[in-house]
């Protein structure tokens, strides 16, 4: 972060002198806002998270596992709902269960399959970073709430448009 703000939006030049050296510079300010927001948010997140010993996609995996009716999950089925590479979802996993989070537990009906399952000190580890992310509203602020939601909904958009998902 930044010690002191710039006295001008540099994304806004940017595009100001793309539209003069370029052409039409809508999209350009656009992705460039979005990829400066995304690294602010995760600037956030990641200090929020790193007194827990956690990483977002760590923290993602305890939330999801948490979700869960049993607090536990196929792995298979965590990167799908993560969006993660199979090796991603094994690394987190890994990590995980060295801290004690989570366990590995063979599925009841189905011997191919390993389940990871959230433990209690992962119960713990997850309501206080929950607690650390939210108090720092997972660095989102400048928006009202309504205007947080059209976001997340324009947002949602691009990423069904990118075969995210379907509806």
């Amino acid at each position: 972060m930044r010690s002191r703000p710039l006295s001008f939006d540099p994304i806004a030049r940017a595009a100001e002198l793309w539209g003069e050296r370029i052409g039409d510079s809508t999209t350009m300010a656009a992705v460039t806002s979005v990829m400066r927001v995304q690294q602010i948010l995760q600037s956030a997140v990641d200090t929020a998270l790193k007194p827990h010993g956690l990483t977002f996609a760590r923290y993602e995996a305890l939330v999801l596992l948490t979700f869960s009716k049993r607090g536990s999950l196929p792995m298979r089925v965590m990167g799908e709902r993560l969006q993660l590479h199979p090796t991603s979802v094994t690394n987190i996993v890994d990590r995980l269960e060295a801290d004690g989070l989570v366990r590995r537990t063979p599925h009841p009906t189905d011997r191919r399959t390993t389940l990871a399952e959230i433990t209690d000190a992962g119960r713990e580890r997850r309501e206080e970073a929950t607690k650390a992310v939210t108090e720092a509203d997972f660095g989102l602020r400048g928006l009202t709430d309504r205007q947080t939601s059209q976001l997340t909904d324009l947002l949602a958009k691009v990423r069904r448009a990118a075969g995210d998902f379907q509806e």
